[in-house]
């Protein structure tokens, strides 16, 4: 019995000696404790500070057909839906304004019907077309939304006006008394025929697919490179880095070269089951879909060679990737569109490669083009300007090796 007792205390405190080598060691490196207490915080704070929970209204063009007498100016109907309609432009080109539509000028197209005193007259509803062009399927109910209320807007005006002038509520224009009005369409004088005129249908997982394809790229190639050259740095392999025949950039490249090989790998068979399993559509070339994931693994090994440079040990280096994921939910536009944050936290969101990524590989698979074609630029700039820093940052390393 004794002996029992005397071997579970000599367990403890060898329990206790390893408890006490663990928190002396991550207190001794204070780089592990601010990561770790002031990088969520900061994401935090950032978007506390940042995010305005402003979403801003759809871009509207009003068609009339033409002859009509309806009003001819925006300012006539900016208040047809306050908060949710911005209207840009009235004019009587249907094909030109729904080809604006389709190009991505104008988020919302409203074609009033070209014999609504007729319809009227004949005791029908006024149908108005309400077009738009989202594969988002939260701004596909938004739009939904906003037309509901732009047609009650109209119908709320109508009934205002027939209770003013009584029920024959066109007869100065429309001749003889309007008689026999059902009450259906009393109370809705119009209705709303809607389209969502987007190449594919506004789903969940045909609209998210590609984010989490590119978040799953950047912290891949994040997470293979971050551990590469502290490992390196502990062990003391850049003292023969020092003397071998090698340059920094041959060193660099070769890292590049590796890590990229496993990422694009790995990201080539995501791809193939995000396509061919989950039935993500892919619109656009399969070239400039590999040319996206390729420029998207650059941007992030530069991140991930980077964050290993700079860390001071294995743990923080693991923990500044889980912060960089952490930032790249948070901004992106994984979870929030970006443009729902303040406009200086939008140009902290586009220096993430993966903002880019999820926009243009939403619009490749999804539309069959990259809309937003300078970010394919930026994407390489980041590449390039992480690349450099990391060549300059692993000069000082090795020059400064021990």
């Amino acid at each position: 019995m004794g002996d029992a007792i005397q071997g579970i205390g000599h367990s403890i405190v060898r329990m206790a000696s390893f408890t006490g080598k663990e928190l002396r060691e991550v207190i001794r490196r204070p780089g592990v404790m601010l990561s770790m207490i002031l990088g969520p915080f900061l994401i935090m704070f950032l978007f506390g500070l940042g995010y305005s929970g402003y979403r801003a209204p759809f871009a509207t063009e009003i068609v009339i057909p033409a002859g009509s007498n309806l009003p001819q100016t925006p300012e006539d109907y900016a208040e047809l839906a306050p908060g949710r309609l911005d209207v840009r432009g009235v004019g009587n080109d249907a094909a030109a304004a729904e080809q604006r539509l389709r190009d991505g000028e104008i988020d919302l197209l409203v074609v009033a019907p070209e014999n609504a005193a007729g319809e009227l007259r004949a005791g029908r509803q006024t149908a108005i077309r309400v077009a738009w062009n989202q594969v988002d399927p939260v701004y596909d109910q938004l739009a939904t939304l906003a037309t509901s209320i732009l047609v009650s807007s109209l119908n709320a005006e109508i009934i205002e006006q027939a209770a003013a002038t009584g029920i024959s509520m066109a007869e100065g224009e429309l001749g003889p008394a309007v008689e026999n009005i059902t009450p259906d369409v009393i109370a809705r004088p119009t209705t709303a025929e809607t389209e969502n005129v987007a190449p594919t249908e506004p789903d969940v997982l045909s609209f998210f697919g590609p984010a989490v394809f590119a978040l799953v790229i950047q912290h891949l190639a994040v997470t293979l490179t971050a551990l590469s050259m502290v490992r390196e740095r502990l062990s003391g392999q850049m003292d023969r880095f020092r003397v071998a025949p090698v340059t920094s950039m041959e060193l660099l490249v070769g890292k590049y070269v590796a890590y990229a090989v496993l990422s694009l790998a790995v990201s080539a068979i995501v791809g193939v089951l995000l396509v061919g399993v989950l039935g993500v559509p892919l619109l656009g070339s399969i070239g400039l879909f590999a040319g996206i994931v390729l420029l998207l693994t650059f941007a992030s090994l530069g991140f991930g060679l980077l964050i290993s440079l700079v860390a001071d040990s294995e743990r923080q280096a693991v923990q500044l990737s889980m912060l960089m994921l952490l930032a790249s939910v948070f901004f992106s536009g994984f979870v929030l569109p970006v443009t729902d944050f303040a406009q200086w936290m939008q140009y902290i969101a586009y220096a993430l490669p993966v903002t880019h990524g999820i926009a243009i590989l939403q619009q490749l698979m999804l539309r069959g083009v990259v809309m937003d074609t300078w970010m394919l630029g930026v994407l390489l700039g980041i590449g390039l300007v992480l690349y450099l820093i990391s060549l300059l940052r692993l000069r000082r390393v090795i020059r400064t090796a021990d």
